[in-house]
């Protein structure tokens, strides 16, 4: 084996696989932390020496300390606009994210608001975790008026698709909300998925007579 072999950089499936290792590291580590002491008094730098990485390391693979946290925060932003984005044939906006819900319900997907007691303890207990879940509410529901303006070819901004993304993330936040509700009583998975799914049946259908047919496929 050549000196240069030696000296050059690993393959980029490597690469990369080794930043997962050590992003999931960081984000266990981060978790347990959060979970034993309270996500405000964890500090950086606690996190960094618990994970045995540099300070500037941890920063670098989550720029805010909420991100530690908050680590499915992209899949959830995303999750009802892709579910329009991949709507079935003959399937209206209202139609598929009722689907989608009911989908996740049934398989406890965090996205949808399955924690586990400990962790929707630590969001309710942290003013600063409860903001960030706010926004990320926020950002979902205009990335759903996105998806529905060009669903119904509608300028981007246009009031109607901003309206039904209104409704229809007010009715998802609702659900978020009660999924965390029941974790925080002590209900198991299967309970609060019952709940829920009866629950979610009457919050959506409260939209069906002004939205039944809107952006259908």
């Amino acid at each position: 084996m050549t000196t240069d072999a030696l000296s050059s950089p690993p393959p980029t499936g490597l690469r990369e696989s080794k930043k997962q290792e050590t992003r999931q590291l960081i984000s266990d580590v981060a978790t347990g932390l959060f979970l034993a002491q309270g996500f405000e008094r964890t500090t950086i730098a606690e996190i960094a020496a618990a994970a045995r990485v540099a300070k500037k390391t941890v920063t670098n693979y989550f720029p805010r300390k909420e991100d530690l946290a908050l680590d499915h925060q992209d899949a959830f932003t995303a999750s009802l606009a892709s579910t329009v984005t991949g709507r079935q044939v003959g399937e209206s906006a209202s139609s598929a994210l009722r689907r989608a819900f009911i989908d996740a319900t049934a398989t406890a997907d965090p996205v949808a608001g399955f924690s586990g007691p400990e962790f929707a303890r630590m969001i309710a207990d942290s003013p600063t975790l409860s903001a960030r879940l706010r926004d990320l509410h926020d950002l979902r529901e205009a990335a759903l008026a996105d998806a529905l303006a060009d669903a119904t070819d509608a300028p981007r901004g246009d009031i109607t698709p901003r309206t039904a993304a209104a409704l229809l993330g007010a009715v998802h936040r609702t659900l978020f909300q009660r999924i965390q509700e029941l974790t925080l009583t002590g209900q198991d998975n299967a309970q609060i998925s019952a709940t829920v799914i009866a629950e979610a049946d009457s919050a959506f259908g409260l939209l069906e007579p002004a939205l039944a047919d809107y952006a259908e496929a």
